[in-house]
């Protein structure tokens, strides 16, 4: 199933809404470059692979709008050093 992945631009955060709660990744742009600073899970989503959904949702609407990335947030470069399909984007 696609993952329909919100970039909600005035908060600065990518969204996965997932039932009534909502899993999001904050991000700032510095030089053009998407800078992914912090991600959070509601804990009643924790264990159920969200953050990997929102994570590969996040990556692949970055790689689509061109940008290249800079993962501050520890989940977001764990996850791009799993995996290598993100790495020839990923700055830093």
């Amino acid at each position: 199933m696609e993952e329909k992945i919100v970039d909600n631009h005035s908060m600065n955060r990518f969204e996965l809404p997932v039932g009534d709660a909502t899993a999001v990744a904050y991000y700032r742009i510095e030089n053009g470059r998407v800078v992914l600073v912090h991600t959070e899970v509601p804990q009643e989503l924790s264990g159920q692979g969200i953050g990997t959904r929102l994570a590969k949702g996040v990556f692949e609407a970055i790689r689509a709008s061109g940008r290249r990335v800079i993962a501050k947030c520890p989940f977001m470069a764990a996850f791009a050093s799993r995996h290598p399909e993100y790495l020839d984007m990923v700055d830093g």
